[in-house]
């Protein structure tokens, strides 16, 4: 968000909406628009809501704020999208959560004690976070293996459009096209200046590998599907009408 304020320099006090998709949602950030917000310096006045439908929450966003602008309600969206991969919540599991909750409430040390001498080793088991639906327990990887054995796309088709995408992202990136991307300094460790997801590879390589989903007889594989990481995005959004008047130079059109 920062960064875009730097890039675009557009008023704070001009965008009338702020709206970020994620999937993982942290707790304590659970409105991570707001939040995001905030830290970058928007007013507490310009309201932001955050938006989750699995990988395609950013796409959302963006849309949500295209259809406020169409609607009327707002001139100047900012939108985009946020994950943490790195760093996921780990929940405990739900008996001790019940009884942390429980042992809140316990007035005396008995109660205290009773409810602490309930707590079993199996209470300690963390729950793990995964991509998938709530419903169906199915990850995106699965619908993907799924969706690719209805429509006969075949792993070498697969690994080529893979390795095609990681190719051309490469040239543009020596050619200096990905000017898009704001250095970040990652606590401890070097500053990000450039994507690091880019990885151009072999089809012999890829071939390789097995299938990370639906094993044995799965087609995708950690080389031709997307890979968890960290990130953020932020992109500007207005009328026609209204970034010619504030003089700005469409760079791409929503429609």
């Amino acid at each position: 968000l920062r960064g875009l304020l730097t890039r675009t320099s557009v008023p704070r006090d001009v965008v009338d909406y702020i709206v970020y998709g994620t999937v993982i949602q942290e707790v304590k950030t659970s409105n991570v628009a707001r939040e995001a917000a905030l830290g970058a310096g928007f007013s507490d006045k310009t309201p932001a809501h955050t938006v989750t439908m699995a990988c395609i929450s950013s796409n959302q966003a963006m849309t949500t704020g295209v259809g406020m602008i169409a609607a009327g309600q707002c001139d100047v969206v900012v939108a985009g999208g946020v994950e943490l991969m790195s760093d996921v919540p780990i929940r405990h599991s739900r008996k001790m959560r019940k009884t942390l909750l429980t042992l809140n409430r316990a007035k005396s040390l008995g109660q205290k004690l009773s409810l602490i001498s309930k707590i079993r080793p199996d209470y300690f088991a963390p729950e793990l976070p995964a991509v998938a639906e709530f419903s169906t327990s199915e990850t995106m990887g699965h619908s993907a293996d799924r969706l690719a054995a209805a429509f006969n796309v075949s792993r070498l088709e697969q690994d080529e459009y893979a390795l095609r995408s990681h190719t051309l992202a490469k040239k543009a990136q020596d050619e200096g096209l990905l000017q898009d991307v704001v250095p970040f300094k990652v606590p401890g460790k070097e500053t990000v200046t450039k994507d690091n997801g880019i990885r151009p590879s072999s089809l012999e390589q890829m071939g390789k590998l097995k299938p990370a989903f639906v094993k044995p007889y799965g087609t995708v594989t950690a080389a031709n599907s997307s890979f968890l990481t960290d990130g953020a995005s932020a992109m500007l959004i207005m009328s026609e009408e209204k970034a010619l008047a504030m003089g700005y130079k469409p760079k791409a059109y929503l429609r």
